[in-house]
């Protein structure tokens, strides 16, 4: 592979299919050759304002263009982009400028009903105090201005204008000095509890980790056409981060929006002919259950009407999903070396479960302020957490879930998403989640949060075609029927396994036993 880091990347994507749409969204499409075009001037910015290597730099934006070319830009002159989501509330926003040490912070002066300006004021309430654009905060002791791309009467904004640029000469001898080596981007991950981590990569990881991403949708959707994609996943994440950069190895349409909103994602779809989705199920499902579903044209997306809720679900042999990568790869496997280990920490054979251990240039360069001894251990692997295993005669990696997921009970180990997989082919089900829940007996019992086709389900029946297909211990002992409205998301659109419990013990859920 010889485009190692994103601006090479870019450079080779705009001269294979520079007036190919690489987004599109609600209100806009951008070409490879545009994205190239706006990010050079707003590199030249950034190096005018001393941007460059190693410079941590927040993008406050939604999914769009904006987002898009400010992030190639920051790449370009070897800073650090740092996404902060625009789901975080204004202590989040200083918690994460803080832990990332921002130097500069760029966002918009509105996204949808938030008027970024007061959102920041309320997160740095030291701003108030600041008559010029130059800062100096003991709460976030490093960031240095704050750039807005409208117009803005806040005394302590930096404006954004052309003649603080340096010369395209400039811009282009310091893009030469970007190595794979380098760090590109650190994406916080998205945790109920505690400080979120900064998971660290480098151009070199990036690159080869999102370089499969193409192959993949396409695998995924059965189309043979060039992919136009409907991304629910946010780019301030790392799967919208794999999309993003995926989108540059090959001719791929990204069609986004910058709020999950069910009929603007049914537009989109139907109107630029999309071949499929990524996102996590919730959405989807929200998709089908939006009333103009069942009247659009999605012919070219077969997958979206009738594939199943999880795109991780597709062909697999056991009812347990392909495993999503993580955060700490990247997004990938690809380039990553992996073993799956028992208690122990011995190799288990194919088909035993085990926890995934991954080293490699396709993992994480580390968290941000954690030393190298914390995260990894001393013969360089990663221990993820994650329970999976492989078939002797397929190279995929499936994922029973995670150490903590595990639900025990009377002594013995329930993977949710087995249970999750077998309720959710019954034609009456459209979504599951299952979870333990505390029992003074067993230790945890088995309870499961259904979805059902239409108003009404007779659980009874569910568990009895429950019962056909898993050991009696796996069956679910209590059962709730919700909207896909009630299930409990995280920020990322993940499942909120901690809240769905919570909504188990205070529905006085019906017992089956």
């Amino acid at each position: 592979m010889d485009s190692l880091t994103i601006p090479a990347l870019l450079s080779a994507a705009v001269r294979a299919r520079g007036e190919r749409i690489y987004l599109v969204t609600p209100t806009e499409r951008l070409t490879y050759a545009a994205a190239e075009r706006r990010s050079a001037e707003l590199a030249r910015w950034l190096l005018g304002q001393g941007v460059g290597k190693g410079t941590r730099v927040g993008l406050f934006f939604p999914n769009g263009a904006e987002w898009v070319t400010w992030w190639l830009a920051v790449s370009r002159v070897g800073a650090v982009a740092v996404p902060l989501s625009t789901m975080y509330r204004p202590a989040e926003i200083a918690k994460v400028i803080r832990l990332a040490d921002v130097a500069l912070l760029i966002g918009p002066t509105r996204i949808l009903d938030i008027d970024v300006v007061s959102r920041f004021e309320e997160a740095l309430p030291e701003l108030s105090g600041h008559d010029g654009p130059r800062l100096a905060l003991t709460e976030a002791p490093f960031l240095r201005r704050i750039a807005l791309t409208g117009p803005v009467a806040a005394p302590w904004a930096t404006t954004i204008d052309d003649a603080d640029s340096v010369p395209s000469r400039v811009q282009a001898a310091a893009e030469a000095e970007v190595s794979p080596a380098d760090l590109a981007i650190m994406v916080h991950t998205s945790g109920s509890t505690a400080d979120p981590k900064g998971v660290m990569h480098t151009h070199g990881t990036v690159v080869r980790q999102t370089s499969t991403w193409p192959a993949a949708v396409r695998a995924i959707t059965g189309s043979d056409a060039d992919p136009v994609i409907l991304c629910a996943m946010p780019f301030f994440w790392i799967g919208g981060v794999l999309a993003a950069t995926g989108a540059l190895h090959e001719p791929v349409t990204l069609l986004v929006m910058p709020k999950l909103d069910a009929e603007t994602a049914l537009d989109l779809a139907e109107n630029e002919k999309a071949t499929g989705i990524v996102g996590w199920p919730a959405f989807t499902q929200r998709m089908r259950e939006h009333p103009s579903f069942a009247d659009r044209d999605l012919s070219s997306a077969p997958m979206l009407r009738d594939g199943p809720l999880d795109i991780a679900m597709t062909d697999v042999p056991d009812g347990f999903p392909v495993h999503r990568t993580m955060s700490e790869t990247a997004g990938g496997f690809a380039h990553t070396e992996m073993k799956i280990v028992d208690d122990a920490g011995m190799p288990v054979a194919a088909g035993v479960v085990g926890e995934l251990l991954v080293r490699g240039v396709g993992v994480m360069a580390g968290y941000n302020k954690r030393e190298r001894s914390d995260t990894f251990d001393a013969d360089g692997w990663y221990h993820t957490g994650d329970r999976v295993y492989r078939r002797a005669d397929d190279p995929r990696l499936f994922f029973v879930g995670r150490t903590g997921e595990m639900i025990k009970t009377s002594g013995a180990n329930v993977s949710p998403l087995e249970v999750e997989a077998v309720i959710e082919t019954f034609d009456d089900i459209a979504q599951c989640v299952v979870v333990g829940v505390e029992h003074a007996d067993r230790g945890e019992e088995v309870c499961a949060v259904l979805v059902p086709v239409g108003n009404e389900v007779d659980v009874d029946s569910v568990a009895r075609r429950t019962r056909e297909a898993l050991s009696s211990y796996k069956v679910p002992t209590r059962w709730v029927i919700a909207s896909s409205e009630q299930i409990p998301t995280l920020p990322s659109g993940k499942l909120d396994r901690r809240a769905v419990r919570a909504l188990i013990v205070s529905s006085g859920a019906a017992k089956a036993d």
